[in-house]
């Protein structure tokens, strides 16, 4: 017989569970499945909003002199209220604003385009508020992405591999009914994001960034701007229309790093390389706090980026496999924006009970986007070694260097190849897409490329998407040298990048900003051919086939 202290006890107990259910189901009503500790919760919006087979369709609903405004002041990333249909649901008074770093100022300082990358808050104003319990949405312009579908790609296959990852979708975007553009619409990596993946966890979060550049102007209208078109960056430095912006922000950023690694404007610790074990030498870190944390919760970080950077119980500190699983993707989509090269942000660091995760952020300038020099050439980008991917961080050396999970990352780089790509499922993605957004694109009003440039890039960016699964094969066979070091004394076997023009899928210049070369007829006819299965500059696409007669899922 059970005592009625026991009894007692249990009802407490079930009542206590009942509260906390009641207050979830409050924040996402009719969105949460199931809640299991720290299990990840099945939300409604995975299917509602970020079903791949039909584009998203939004329409911003915002009086005209209101969004205007916003567009003008974009580089103040300030919200202004709206009312949004997202797929035939009317959300009231979501909170609406422009988002990015060098590109929202690289567009605000454009007199040509207001077409900036936006951020929807669903719950900015009112409390609680979802969108089939999605809490925040990005919607990215695919700035300097000629292809306008660079992070589809990559987000996909972190799908594919089962990472920590954001889900995606493209977006038909409308304001007050007229069309404004096709964007990649992007879960945002916030409260929602983690209770998908991590469930009732207490975790912090963190986006860390040490090229915050801060700054701000207002943009009067498509003439120029206020004071001769001069902008004031931190440090009195100003830009004006006779220096080109980029130029100008290469020379303050100098290109020097700083005490935690990449460029010195942001703090340190970005490059999640260990210093010691006081907490004002991470300040990047806790400057990007997303979600509240305190001393503690620092600690937990510092503490683990110590074992790290030593090998010390990995499992105990790090989210193993799905770090591999990040590694292997942003290995494959060759992301210099990023810890990959000397920029030292464009990811999420992840802590729950002393263990660390990287989610994965920001992949417009993927596949040699981010034009870093002379040496940045089409053959660095195919051929970029896989077993030395990280330029800006000792983060991930300690894995490397462990010959289990160096296997494990070959594994998962071998999926990416071998079934990812040559296995067709690639091919059924690329077909899916085209299918979906060439007539959005075509119609796009505004669309930083023309239409030519959008075909010329996207069959591009196959091309390398099939070349660099080539040399990353050959990589992990051991016919190519899968280090830097070893590509520079044996260059023999590299595969062969002469076809491929990187500048065609889109450029983000250090230099110069967003650019694409003219158009050649070479180039025009491998747009036209790229889906049909024919030769385009020597290299035979595999599982290409015509649009109208299907592709494989």
């Amino acid at each position: 017989m059970i005592s009625h202290k026991n009894i007692t006890k249990a009802v407490g107990v079930m009542m206590a569970a009942a509260v906390v259910f009641c207050i979830l189901a409050m924040i996402f009503s009719q969105n949460m499945v199931e809640v299991l500790g720290t299990a990840a919760v099945a939300m409604q919006y995975e299917s509602a909003l970020f079903d791949t087979e039909e584009p998203m369709q939004i329409n911003i609903l915002m009086a005209e002199d209101a969004w205007q405004d916003m567009l003008g002041n974009a580089s103040a990333e300030e919200y202004y209220s709206c009312d949004v249909v997202v797929n035939g649901q009317k959300i009231y008074n979501v909170g609406i604003r422009p988002k990015g770093n060098t590109s929202l100022s690289a567009i605000a300082m454009d007199p040509e385009t207001d077409r900036f990358s936006l951020k929807l808050e669903f719950d900015h104003y009112v409390e609680g508020q979802t969108c089939f319990g999605l809490d925040k949405l990005i919607l990215n312009n695919n700035y300097a992405d000629s292809t306008s579908m660079k992070e589809a790609v990559v987000y996909d296959m972190y799908q594919y591999l089962g990472a920590d990852a954001s889900l995606y979708n493209y977006a038909k975007i409308s304001v007050n009914g007229e069309y404004w553009g096709v964007y990649l619409a992007l879960e945002a990596v916030e409260e929602s994001f983690l209770l998908r993946n991590y469930g009732t966890g207490d975790g912090a979060l963190y986006k860390p960034d040490s090229m915050n550049m801060g700054g701000s102007f207002k943009k009067d209208s498509k003439e120029g701007f206020p004071g001769g078109n001069e902008f004031q960056m931190p440090g009195g430095r100003e830009f004006s229309e006779g220096n080109k912006p980029m130029q100008g922000f290469k020379e303050f950023a100098g290109g020097v790093p700083g005490p935690g690694g990449g460029f010195g404007m942001g703090g340190s610790g970005a490059n999640l390389n260990y210093l010691d074990d006081d907490l004002d030498s991470y300040s990047s870190i806790w400057e990007g706090e997303v979600t509240d944390a305190g001393k503690q919760d620092h600690r937990r970080v510092v503490t683990a980026l110590k074992n790290i950077s030593r090998g010390i119980s990995l499992e105990q500190y790090l989210d193993v496999d799905n770090v591999l699983k990040y590694m292997a993707v942003h290995t494959f989509s060759v992301n210099m924006d990023s810890l990959s090269g000397n920029m030292a942000h464009n990811y999420y660091l992840y802590e729950h009970d002393g263990m660390l995760n990287v989610i994965p952020w920001d992949y417009n300038l993927s596949f040699g986007g981010m034009n870093m020099g002379p040496d940045s050439g089409a053959s660095s980008v195919i051929n970029d070694a896989v077993d030395s991917p990280f330029q800006g961080t000792k983060f991930f050396d300690a894995l490397l260097e462990n010959e289990e999970y160096l296997a494990r990352y070959h594994e998962y780089l071998g999926q990416l190849t071998k079934e990812y790509v040559f296995g067709g499922k690639f091919e059924g993605l690329y077909q899916r897409i085209r299918s979906q957004i060439d007539v959005l694109i075509e119609a796009d009003p505004t669309a930083f490329y023309a239409y030519e440039e959008y075909e010329t890039g996207a069959a591009m960016l196959y091309q390398t998407v099939i070349l660099r699964a080539e040399s990353i094969q050959g990589q992990l066979e051991g016919t190519i040298p899968s280090t830097d070091e070893g590509q520079r004394e044996d260059a023999a076997n590299l595969v062969d990048a002469s076809a491929i023009d990187i500048d065609v899928m889109g450029v983000f210049d250090m230099a110069g900003g967003s650019r694409t070369p003219p158009l050649n007829d070479s180039v025009q006819y491998n747009a036209a051919n790229a889906r049909t299965g024919h030769d385009i500059n020597g290299i035979e696409f595999p599982f290409a086939q015509d649009q109208e007669s299907g592709s494989p899922d």
